[in-house]
């Protein structure tokens, strides 16, 4: 990915994530950065940090209202964010972001607990991505090589609405976009 490339989505972010997030007390902007500084305070590498910044792109680019999901619509962001950032990054980014929504179901199989943690807005679309995942699902989830980093972004992911959290602004990330960019190259 060229730096101009790199340079267009932190411009996409910060044109477009200014909007609200879907019931959350953020913008998609501040749960954006949120998340990937979270995954930059675990230590992750480049594509984690890079995954956790972008996963929700998908919201930016489908074009749909904050109010899909109560007129019970699921935008399948992390399939628009996946297949747009595929150009430029590997699977190291993408799958993960594409796998977020099916951790989130895994999680909820997982763990009651988790269920219960969830916002309203994680509630109602957890219903609209199919709600929790049987025994099976959870299975043929566990097997893809990449389950294990959708849960830690789904983790960051479920930490990153905290109104008034002050984090590093998206260029701060550019270094992080640049490393995974390579690794997907």
């Amino acid at each position: 990915m060229t730096t101009a490339g790199i340079e267009s989505l932190i411009d996409l972010l910060n044109a477009k994530g200014g909007s609200a997030y879907f019931g959350e007390p953020v913008s998609i902007l501040e749960h954006s950065l949120q998340a990937a500084h979270s995954a930059e305070l675990a230590e992750a590498g480049p594509a984690a940090i890079s995954a956790a910044l972008l996963h929700d792109i998908g919201h930016m680019l489908h074009g749909l209202d904050e109010e899909i999901a109560h007129r019970g619509h699921d935008g399948m962001h992390e399939e628009v964010a996946a297949k747009y950032l595929s150009r430029w990054f590997g699977d190291e980014v993408t799958m993960p972001i594409l796998l977020h929504v099916p951790a989130k179901r895994f999680l909820c199989w997982q763990d009651h607990a988790y269920l219960q943690q969830l916002s309203p807005a994680s509630i109602e679309s957890l219903a609209l991505q199919g709600g929790p995942m049987n025994d099976e699902q959870a299975a043929e989830f566990l097997r893809n090589p990449f389950a294990s980093a959708a849960i830690a972004l789904r983790h960051w992911d479920d930490e990153a609405k905290i109104a008034g959290l002050r984090v590093p602004n998206a260029a701060h990330y550019l270094p992080a976009l640049q490393a995974a960019s390579r690794l997907g190259a």
